[in-house]
């Protein structure tokens, strides 16, 4: 297995929920890490309880490309590079689709998809320039399931798993590879059907977190392409 230590990694969503729980990991496993929160309070407050010294942080939307090349110029100020790339930034707005406003689909596009993309297009830049690194893209199980109410964010998952593969194929010959990882039921209160109370049939965020750690430390020669997580005995 491959170490992560010293490893330099930007995570998007990374002041709270299943991102927050990815930077946790990633320290834990000896990298350096700059979080992108949505606020400049939410990125403040996630650094002052994380105290640890190879923890950096910017707020930035990551639908907005000049807020991404500040985020990216900001952890290679930081931290000398970019080796890997956690996109976790996500919204989810659930309303049937005659009822939705323009504004609710675009901005749930712009964030889910097109942020993952505009992220992924600097990470690239900088992995080249290195010798390569590693991609992961935080989708979800909605990205081949939809279901009712959910228009804009499974077409936002649908449209990131395939994205995501493309970029592998594209960029998997200069050593960049990348991988997507859907989970289903989290224990956070992102989805439309959380009760904001603690679950203990779903997924925790650590899950995932521990997820994304197995799939960086994989050997050189291989590449977990997709993941699907699952709860192992969700309610009947």
């Amino acid at each position: 297995m491959s170490s992560l230590r010293n490893q330099r990694a930007v995570v998007t969503g990374g002041s709270r929920g299943i991102g927050r729980a990815i930077v946790e990991a990633l320290l834990a496993e000896g990298a350096i890490v700059t979080l992108c929160g949505r606020t400049e309070e939410s990125t403040a407050t996630a650094l002052a309880e994380l105290a640890h010294p190879n923890a950096h942080g910017i707020a930035a939307d990551v639908s907005d490309p000049a807020d991404v090349a500040r985020l990216f110029h900001f952890a290679t100020e930081r931290m000398g590079g970019v080796d890997i790339l956690v996109a976790s930034a996500g919204i989810g707005i659930y309303k049937a689709a005659g009822d939705m406003e323009i504004a609710d689909w675009k901005r749930t596009i712009d964030i889910n998809l097109t942020g993952a993309f505009l992220c992924s297009h600097q990470a690239i830049q900088s992995m080249r320039k290195t010798g390569g690194g590693f991609i992961v893209h935080l989708s979800s199980l909605a990205g081949r399931n939809p279901f009712a109410g959910g228009a804009a964010y499974n077409a936002s998952k649908f449209g990131l798993n395939g994205m995501s593969e493309a970029i592998m194929l594209d960029h998997r010959n200069e050593n960049i590879r990348v991988t997507t990882i859907m989970p289903g039921s989290v224990d956070t209160d992102f989805s439309p059907r959380s009760s904001g109370k603690p679950s203990d049939w779903k997924i925790a965020p650590a899950d995932v977190a521990a997820m994304v750690v197995a799939v960086l430390s994989m050997p050189a020669r291989t590449l977990v392409s997709r993941v699907e997580m699952r709860p192992s005995r969700p309610p009947k």
